[in-house]
């Protein structure tokens, strides 16, 4: 978190400038489904903030920043709801946020249509049913958790979050499994949560799973619950009380820290803005896609 000018006499000032970054991608949506559909996977969460990044990694390192240099910085999508009159195996993934070389994966989508649900950030859950279980998404490495699987007849998989796997659909009767949870970075000051999995849809009775804390969105009896946005939550899966919409992903977020002896330029194209901790600015982007520069 430190940054520093460091001064030599009769030398040029020789410049450290680190950057601390939380990069959220997009969550998945939930899916829908005649049976309770899947949550929705949060997006991946890398951070080099604090000790714990998601899918259980240690924090990575710090970016080393040369002055003037420009830096990319893409805040990834929530995936588009899903609506259905039956078993829909569409299954929409969230996008990817990226700063400079490092990118995290969005969430994957949850299933509706007794396939197994999408690989992400963190993996979507699996849809509820009869018979043959439809198996959670993967989820990536230092990124997230996998998406739940239910057992046996049961509502549909939380999915996967990142500081822990969704819940498979069926722990209580026919209820949709709840989302896993996501991980709380310190970042901006206060420790906040984010990528929380969605909870799995209903399947003929029961409830619907809860989001996982960090923006998941609820499994519904009918409709999901989006995912929070700018968290990176995974949408909630739609029920099998009639025609269903699933929860949408919520949108991704990319977060920086650095020295107040330093002053970030931001080019067009990204929705940001900029506040203090202590001897810190913390610059937060909520949309586009651009970039920054530090002098």
């Amino acid at each position: 978190m430190a940054q520093t000018k460091v001064k030599y006499p009769g030398l040029i000032d020789f410049e450290t400038i680190t950057i601390d970054y939380l990069i959220v991608a997009g969550g998945g949506a939930g899916g829908a489904s005649g049976a309770g559909g899947g949550g929705g996977g949060a997006g991946g969460l890398i951070t080099s903030y604090g000790s714990t990044s998601g899918g259980g990694s240690s924090a990575t390192s710090s970016l080393t920043a040369s002055a003037n240099t420009q830096y990319t910085v893409t805040v990834g999508a929530g995936a588009a709801a899903i609506t259905s009159s039956g078993y829909n195996t569409n299954k929409n993934d969230g996008s990817n946020s990226v700063f400079n070389t490092t990118t995290a994966n969005g969430g994957g989508g949850g299933s509706g249509g007794n396939t197994a649900a999408n690989a992400g950030g963190s993996g979507g859950g699996g849809n509820g049913g009869y018979g043959t279980s439809a198996p959670g998404g993967a989820g990536t490495a230092n990124q997230g958790y996998a998406g739940g699987t239910r057992a046996g007849s049961s509502g549909g998989s939380g999915g996967g979050g990142a500081a822990a796997v969704g819940t498979g659909g069926g722990t209580t009767g026919t209820d949709g499994g709840p989302g896993g949870v996501g991980l709380s970075v310190g970042i901006t000051g206060s420790n906040v949560f984010y990528a929380g999995g969605g909870g799995g849809g209903i399947h003929n009775s029961g409830s619907g799973g809860a989001g996982g804390n960090g923006g998941g969105g609820a499994g519904g009896a009918v409709n999901g619950t989006n995912g929070t946005a700018n968290t990176g939550g995974g949408g909630g899966g739609g029920g099998s009380l009639g025609s269903s919409t699933s929860g949408a992903g919520g949108s991704g977020i990319v977060i920086l820290r650095y020295s107040n002896a330093f002053t970030l330029t931001i080019g067009g194209g990204l929705t940001s803005s900029t506040a203090t901790s202590g001897s810190d600015k913390i610059t937060s982007f909520t949309a586009g896609t651009g970039t920054v520069s530090i002098s």
